[in-house]
């Protein structure tokens, strides 16, 4: 229940791990502290004060004239550095305290003088101003002082020194955080970038276990550049070794006199020629082409609009101008033209719409197919699969690389590739959706 109020960041939890119990607690042993402070010396204070009192109280009623009862107290509000009134009336309300809630101090005097004055008629706390009216022999006297004469005063050193003391600490803590989480946003924007195909300079800092997890994750990104740059010079190098025999054949296969054999053949090498095409571009490392802020929409219409010319049914939904994103613009076009070809291949028309959304874009590609089983989505993806048996085998052979190509490229965007039944009148084929981020500045 708590979760979603806590922070999601590194930073500002590692900051709530430091500081909460510090400032727990400062807190805990502050309140402790004052409140002990108040309650022993106000009880003190009270206590001296109550003996005061009662003295003056005796005093003037040593006296039975009111000239001697007013002289007594002139004296004693000398002394005592407060006002005496004898001969006075005392308010019907017994106690009347009005002052700030968070005054302790104060209330707890006046429970103080309460408790331990029987003579008492009336007590008043208004602010810093308490008024006492005790019965004597000879009539009320009242009593008027300030506050502090019976309670101690707020220890106003002690919260300023734990103020100060816990605010440079803190500002110390955030510092010392703020360098130690650094490294490991630095790797995580490296990861990030290095999914999208970007190779982003990474110098390992920090603390050990922050240095080793970078460490890990260079030799990680080395052993990957590597294997993808092994496995297309080896296709590369497949590829030339196989067409140089393939062209032989097809110059043989021109000169031969039973024509009908030949055009079989012929054909047969075509098809083995375009299945290299695919393994190459399967195979190619796309992070050579760097990205530039491309307008998607003008991008979409374009490849449509080529997809049309070419004599297939296709049409666009688009916004018009925008959204503007980052993008490698061949290898999403590539992306988009696959599709397109294979919507075509197993429908009659395609259908492609650009979806703004606030944190991302999706741009559908819809025909009118016969579809794939959803259980099959995750199988469709994989390389070197084909579905043609679930689809229609008689529309065309190819090698089962058209959506993997679209996975990757999608990947080296930072987005994704979504498979779904299509749901818009006069379609209901297959939905492939390509959903790229909009990326924020952080």
């Amino acid at each position: 229940m708590l979760k979603p109020f806590f922070p999601r960041g590194l930073y500002w939890r590692a900051a709530l791990i430091v500081l909460l119990p510090v400032v727990t607690m400062l807190l805990v042993l502050s309140i402790g502290f004052i409140q002990r402070h108040y309650e022993g010396v106000t009880r003190q204070m009270t206590g001296n004060f109550v003996l005061v009192a009662r003295d003056i109280l005796h005093r003037v009623d040593a006296h039975d004239d009111p000239s001697g009862r007013a002289r007594v107290a002139a004296e004693a509000a000398r002394a005592f550095a407060m006002e005496v009134m004898p001969d006075v009336q005392a308010p019907t309300e017994r106690v009347d305290v009005s002052t700030a809630f968070y005054d302790i101090a104060g209330r707890m005097a006046i429970r103080e003088l309460t408790s331990g004055l029987p003579e008492l008629a009336a007590i008043r706390l208004r602010g810093n101003q308490v008024t006492l009216w005790l019965t004597g022999q000879h009539g009320v006297v009242r009593m008027d002082f300030l506050l502090r004469r019976i309670s101690a005063s707020n220890p106003h050193q002690l919260l300023v020194l734990v103020f100060v003391i816990g605010l440079v600490m803190s500002v110390i803590s955030f510092i010392y955080l703020k360098n130690q989480v650094r490294p490991i946003r630095r790797l995580s924007r490296a990861a990030e970038a290095f999914g999208r195909g970007e190779v982003v300079p990474l110098r390992v800092t920090g603390a050990t276990e922050v240095r080793a997890a970078g460490t890990a994750f260079l030799q990680m990104r080395e052993r990957i550049e590597r294997h993808i740059e092994q496995r297309t010079l080896l296709l590369s190098g497949v590829s030339h070794d196989l067409r140089t025999p393939l062209t032989r054949m097809r110059l043989a296969l021109s000169l031969m006199d039973d024509e009908a054999e030949a055009a079989a053949l012929l054909g047969d090498v075509t098809e083995m020629e375009a299945l290299i095409d695919r393994f190459l571009e399967f195979a190619r490392n796309e992070a050579v082409e760097p990205t530039e802020p491309t307008d998607l929409g003008a991008l979409v219409t374009r490849r449509v609009t080529e997809a049309a010319r070419a004599g297939r049914t296709v049409s666009a939904k688009t916004p018009g101008d925008g959204p503007i994103l980052e993008l490698r613009p061949q290898l999403f076009g590539r992306a988009l033209d696959n599709l397109i070809a294979n919507g075509m291949r197993y429908g009659r028309k395609v259908q492609v719409g650009v979806d703004v959304q606030p944190t991302r874009v999706v741009v559908t590609v819809e025909d009118d197919g016969p579809g794939i089983d959803p259980t099959q989505y995750d199988m469709a993806i994989r390389p070197f699969v084909r579905l043609d048996p679930a689809r229609g085998a008689s529309q065309g052979s190819g090698a089962g690389l058209g959506l993997a190509i679209v996975v990757d490229a999608m990947r080296s965007h930072g987005g994704k590739l979504e498979l779904d039944q299509s749901t818009t009148p006069g379609f209901g084929g297959l939905a492939a959706r390509l959903i790229l981020p909009i990326r924020t500045e952080p």
